[in-house]
C-alpha cells in the first residue's frame, strides 16, 4: 500500500536512528535522532480541520433555529459523511500503514494511559445504548421522517465501535511511514468527533430549552411559538404515544452527557497522536514507570470515605432538586430546592479548596524532582485544564456582575454571590494542585536499602527474638554479612531499614488522600449539571439582569466547558493518585 512512499526527512532519521542501535547507552547526539515535523503537512492537517470545523459549527448552529433554512437532517447528513470518511481511515490506517516495515519506531508511554482508555470505554458503551435508543424512538414513525435521521445513529455506533478499537491499540504510536495522511487523517478525526459533540450539546439545549417551555405555558402557545423562534426536532412534529416511544425518547436524552464526553475524551486522544506523527523519542524519556495502582494500600481511607459521602449526599441532592425543580411550580419549593442546591455546593468547594491548598503546601516539602521532559500528553492534559476552566469562570463572573448590581438582595442572592466566588477559587486551587502533580517525578526506590530490608523483613518477622539476641551490646556489626563479604549493617542501619518507610511515605499517602477526595468530589460536580440540576436557569437574577436570550445563550456556550473541566480533572486527578 505504498509503504515504501516515506518522506525522506523520516527515512533519514530512521536510518541514522538503526545506527545507534549497537549503543543503546549512548543517547543520540545527532539532530536526526531528535523529534522530525514536518511543518508543511502539519500546517496543512491544521487548516483541514479548521475548515471543517467551521463548516461543522455552521451548520449545527444554523440548525438549532426555526428562521435559517437549515435542517437537523441537513447537519446529521454532513456528519454521517464525516464519520464514514473517518471509518474509512483508520481501516486504512490499521491495515495498511501501521503494518508497514518501520512504521512505528517507537511508542509514547505517556500517551493513552489505561485509566484514559478505559474512561473511554465506559463513556463509548453508554454511546451505543444512546444510538440503540435513537434508532429505536426514529422507527417508531418512519413514515413521517428523513431516512438520513435513522442512518445517522447507526453510522455513529459503527464510528464509535471502530474509533474506541482503534486508540485502544494504537494510541501510543509515533507513525513514521504516510506522514502527510496520517496527519490529515487523525485531524479529520478529531474535528468529526468536535463536530458530533457540538451537535449533541446544541441537541441537549433545544430539548431543555423545550421542555421548560413546555412546562410554563399551554400546548397552543408552545406550538405557536415553536413555529416563531427556535425550531423543536424534527420528530417533535410526529406523534409519540406509545409508551416504548416514550422510552426511547427519554432514555436517548438521558444519556448524552457520556456521548458528549466521549467524543471529548476521543478527541484530546487522537490530538495526542497527532502530536506523536514523526516523532523519535529519546532512551531517557521513553522510560517508562511501571506504577501500581493500588487503591486499598498505603492510605487511611479518609479522603475515599469523605469522597463517597459527598458523593451520596451529592445524588440525594440532585434527586431532591429534579423533583421540586422540574415537577413542582410552586415558588416555595424552588426557593427551598435552590437553597439546598446552594448550601451543599459551597460546603463541597470550600472543602476542595482547602484540600487542594494543603495539597500544594504538602508539594512544597516534597523531595522528589520535577520531570521535564517533553510530554505532549501532559501538556494537552495542562492546556485542557485552564482551558476548560475558562467555561466556568465565565458563568461565574456574569453571576457575580448580576447579583451585586442587582436589587433587592435576598438569601438566595447571597448564596449564589458565595457559591460563584468558591468556583472560582476551587478551579483555579484545583488546576495548581493537579499541574503541580502531574509535573513530579514517579518514587524512586532506594535499590541500596532494598537488599538489606529484604534479608532483614525475612530475618525479623520470623524470628525476630533470635535477630535481637545475635546483635552485640557493643555495636558490633552482624558477623555472616562480614564473613561473606557483604556489606556490614549496623543495628541503627537495621533499625532505620525497618522504620525509614514510615517516615519518608506520610506526604504521599497525605497526597493519595487529597487526589481521592477531590476525584469523588468532582465526579458528583460532574453529574449534577450533566443531569440536569442548572440553577443558571431556574434563578430569576440572572434571567432578569441579562434577558431571557443573551443569559441562556452564555450558559449555553460557557456550561458545557465547565462540565467537560470535571471529567477532565477526575482523569487527571487519578494519574496524579497513581503518580504520588
Amino acid at each position: 500500500m505504498g509503504c515504501g512512499h516515506k518522506d525522506d526527512k523520516a527515512s533519514l532519521a530512521s536510518s541514522q536512528i538503526a545506527s545507534f542501535s549497537h549503543q543503546p547507552h549512548q543517547p543520540p547526539s545527532t539532530p536526526a535522532s531528535k523529534e522530525v515535523w514536518k511543518k508543511g503537512g502539519r500546517m496543512f492537517s491544521i487548516l483541514l480541520a479548521v475548515h471543517l470545523a467551521l463548516l461543522a459549527c455552521t451548520l449545527v448552529s444554523s440548525g438549532a433555529f426555526e428562521k435559517i433554512a437549515v435542517h437537523d437532517y441537513d447537519v446529521f447528513f454532513l456528519l454521517t459523511v464525516m464519520m464514514l470518511i473517518v471509518v474509512i481511515w483508520i481501516i486504512f490506517y490499521l491495515f495498511g500503514t501501521s503494518r508497514c516495515p518501520d512504521a512505528i519506531l517507537c511508542k509514547d508511554s505517556h500517551a493513552g494511559p489505561i485509566w484514559l482508555r478505559g474512561g473511554l470505554i465506559l463513556f463509548a458503551i453508554f454511546s451505543l445504548v444512546m444510538d440503540v435508543f435513537k434508532i429505536g424512538y426514529y422507527s417508531s414513525f418512519y413514515s413521517c421522517l428523513s431516512a438520513i435521521k435513522i442512518i445517522y445513529p447507526i453510522v455513529q455506533a459503527i464510528f464509535v465501535v471502530v474509533q474506541t478499537y482503534f486508540l485502544w491499540i494504537s494510541a501510543k504510536d509515533c507513525v513514521h511511514v504516510h506522514l502527510n495522511v496520517t496527519r490529515c487523517g487523525l485531524m479529520l478525526t478529531l474535528t468529526t468527533n468536535l463536530a458530533v459533540w457540538m451537535s449533541a450539546v446544541t441537541d441537549e439545549s433545544v430539548h431543555k430549552a423545550h421542555s421548560k417551555l413546555k412546562k410554563n405555558v399551554t400546548e397552543e402557545i408552545f406550538r405557536w411559538l415553536m413555529k416563531a423562534g427556535m425550531r423543536s426536532s424534527s420528530a417533535e412534529e410526529c406523534n409519540c404515544n406509545s409508551q416504548i416511544c416514550q422510552i426511547f425518547k427519554n432514555g436517548y436524552f438521558w444519556l448524552y452527557p457520556f456521548n458528549i464526553e466521549y467524543s471529548l475524551f476521543a478527541s484530546a486522544m487522537v490530538y495526542v497522536m497527532w502530536k506523536n506523527v514523526g516523532r523519535f523519542i529519546e532512551h531517557h524519556s521513553h522510560h517508562i514507570h511501571r506504577l501500581k495502582f493500588r487503591l486499598f494500600r498505603r492510605t487511611f481511607f479518609v479522603g475515599i470515605v469523605l469522597g463517597l459521602i459527598i458523593l451520596v449526599s451529592g445524588l440525594g441532592v440532585l434527586i431532591l432538586y429534579e423533583v421540586q425543580v422540574n415537577s413542582s411550580t410552586e415558588s416555595s419549593k424552588k426557593s427551598q430546592a435552590l437553597t439546598m442546591y446552594y448550601i451543599f455546593n459551597i460546603v463541597c468547594l470550600g472543602l476542595m479548596s482547602l484540600v487542594c491548598i494543603g495539597g500544594s503546601v504538602i508539594y512544597r516539602f516534597d523531595k522528589r524532582d520535577m520531570d521535564r521532559h517533553k510530554n505532549p500528553t501532559r501538556t494537552l492534559d495542562v492546556a485542557l485544564l485552564m482551558g476548560a476552566a475558562l467555561g466556568q469562570y465565565a458563568i461565574s463572573y456574569y453571576s457575580i456582575v448580576a447579583i451585586v448590581a442587582s436589587t433587592p438582595r435576598d438569601a438566595i442572592s447571597a448564596l449564589n454571590l458565595t457559591y460563584a466566588l468558591l468556583m472560582i477559587a476551587q478551579h483555579t486551587f484545583q488546576n495548581i494542585f493537579i499541574i503541580e502533580g502531574l509535573h513530579r517525578q514517579p518514587p524512586k526506590e532506594d535499590h541500596k536499602h532494598d537488599s538489606h530490608q529484604k534479608d532483614l523483613y525475612g530475618l525479623t518477622f520470623v524470628n525476630i527474638n533470635a535477630v535481637s539476641l545475635r546483635v552485640p551490646d557493643s555495636g558490633s556489626t552482624l558477623a555472616p554479612s562480614t564473613a561473606s563479604g557483604a556489606e556490614a549493617i549496623h543495628p541503627s542501619d537495621f533499625v532505620r531499614s525497618l522504620t525509614a518507610p514510615k517516615k519518608m511515605n506520610w506526604r504521599r499517602k497525605f497526597l493519595r488522600e487529597i487526589s481521592m477526595f477531590l476525584l469523588l468530589s468532582n465526579i458528583i460536580l460532574w453529574i449534577m449539571p450533566a443531569f440536569g440540576a442548572r440553577p443558571q436557569f431556574d434563578n430569576d437574577t440572572e434571567l432578569n439582569f441579562y434577558g431571557d436570550s443573551m443569559w441562556p445563550a452564555i450558559v449555553d456556550i460557557c456550561l458545557p466547558f465547565g462540565i467537560f473541566y470535571r471529567m477532565h480533572a477526575v482523569a487527571s486527578l487519578l494519574e496524579v493518585y497513581i503518580m504520588s
